[in-house]
């Protein structure tokens, strides 16, 4: 249908949770395969790729990995901070989009839930979600976030004058 439509493929970062999905595109449309996007449903930690894996993933063709946002972020010394696994993605040399951004309620009651699994003891005041998206732009890296309530990450590509 891109095509068709004359779409470049430059335009275009299509996305599976199924990795037969993203290796087809790769190895039958390289055009758009090259942008395709490998989302990660991992439910915990211990679920991630670890540095090899990731690695390969690199190495079959796959250049963007998209994991939930706990998968990115970490907590430590009381601050939000890269997670191991961002770490990893990137030595292997992945681009990172991350999903869902604010999907949680007051999140200065604490307890925010599943999104927030590795960072949440680091999260205080509805504010810190900005921190958390910092840490994900400048110090993780990514090239794009879902979000659920885009206001957020609107406002921050805006000040920080991100396209």
């Amino acid at each position: 249908e891109y095509k068709a439509a004359k779409v470049p493929p430059r335009d275009v970062f299509p996305q599976s949770f199924d990795i037969a999905d993203v290796l087809y595109w790769v190895n039958h449309e390289p055009a758009f395969g090259k942008q395709a996007v490998y989302l990660d449903d991992a439910n915990a930690v211990a679920d991630l790729p670890d540095r090899k894996t990731l690695a390969d993933y690199k190495s079959r063709g796959i250049n963007f990995w998209a994991p939930p946002t706990f998968a990115l972020l970490a907590a430590e010394g009381g601050k939000i901070v890269p997670s191991q696994a961002a770490r990893d993605a990137k030595a292997a040399g992945l681009g990172l989009i991350t999903w869902t951004l604010e999907r949680s309620g007051i999140l200065a009651d604490g307890h925010n839930g599943w999104y927030y699994q590795t960072f949440d003891s680091a999260v205080n005041t509805e504010g810190d979600m900005l921190q958390a998206l910092h840490v994900l732009a400048k110090d993780v890296g990514v090239v794009g976030v879902f979000s659920d309530w885009p206001a957020t990450t609107t406002f921050y590509a805006n000040c920080m004058d991100l396209r």
